[in-house]
């Protein structure tokens, strides 16, 4: 069972298997961007980080550079995850390959130089990540979150929190203190199974609300969903972000799913929800264009 699952997980991201699998039914505008994605390893040039939770398979960036291409998406924002830790070495490397098509969101701590992120932010890097799972990553003092933030504010880069929507009023008051804009990762997690005006996604709103250069991703409805594709149960809460704040709304595959092999989504879907969460043209300019463009300055 085991060898036929990794058998699957490696077609998927064979790039060859481009050529089999089917083109989206929806063609995402020039310029399009996937604002969150990850690349991993390959392990034997970028070893992941001693203290990781998880070990995902190799993801490198010819994998993902192939799937762009077949997807119809221009542009990307790379996240580093906990995996790789404060080596943002793989990530950097794809950046250097893109040649200013893509931008990152490093993780750093407090050993970063002023040299140190000045290197990064030459070589693409535009934010940091905050995770707040402690199923991922060790939980850390308010007063670590500050020390980080106050090294990145002089850049003019922005704070992307990771976090569930039922741990958002533990850590709220530290968020709007930071000094910097906020892009809320996956819609916050909130819990689909409630109606729209349930308190922590309605906190979650107000969070967005908080500050016209706070930002909110309309992405991981893959793993979000209690029903399955067509993802019906997700699909609402993106809709209602999307037409409550068109401009501060990104969009992203969440490439390669860690921690998903057992469900691994099909990306070809998740580009065709895209209409069902932005209903009309102008609203899937913003999303996918426009508000990355804005957030990142592209080249």
């Amino acid at each position: 069972m085991l060898i036929q699952q990794e058998a699957k997980i490696s077609m998927r991201f064979n790039d060859l298997a481009f050529n089999d699998l089917a083109k989206p039914g929806y063609t995402p505008p020039a310029h399009a961007c996937d604002a969150h994605c990850h690349v991993f390893g390959p392990a034997r040039d970028f070893p992941f980080a001693a203290e990781r939770k998880y070990t995902p398979q190799d993801a490198p960036k010819e994998k993902l550079f192939a799937l762009h291409k077949h997807l119809g998406f221009e542009r990307s924002v790379l996240v580093q995850a906990s995996c790789h830790g404060t080596d943002n070495r793989a990530m950097v490397d794809m950046l250097n390959d893109a040649k200013g098509r893509y931008r990152g969101v490093a993780i750093i701590d407090e050993t970063f130089s002023d040299s140190d992120l000045q290197e990064l932010h030459e070589a693409g890097v535009r934010g940091i990540r905050f995770n707040f799972l402690t199923r991922l990553v060790d939980a850390k003092p308010a007063a670590y979150y500050q020390k980080i933030a106050e090294k990145i504010e002089k850049l003019g880069w922005h704070i992307v929190v990771y976090f569930e929507s039922e741990n958002l009023p533990n850590i709220r008051e530290l968020l709007l203190s930071l000094p910097a804009p906020l892009v809320i990762d996956h819609m916050g997690r909130p819990d689909v199974s409630k109606e729209l005006s349930e308190e922590n996604f309605q906190s979650i709103c107000s969070l967005v609300a908080a500050h016209p250069q706070n930002w909110i991703k309309v992405s991981c409805i893959e793993r979000l969903t209690r029903q399955g594709p067509p993802y019906s149960d997700v699909i609402p809460f993106a809709q209602h972000l999307v037409e409550h704040f068109p401009d501060q709304v990104l969009w992203g595959t969440d490439w390669p799913h860690p921690n998903m092999e057992e469900n691994m989504p099909n990306d070809v879907q998740l580009v065709d929800c895209i209409p069902l969460i932005a209903r009309t043209p102008d609203l899937r300019k913003k999303l996918l264009v426009d508000n990355p463009h804005r957030l990142y300055k592209f080249e």
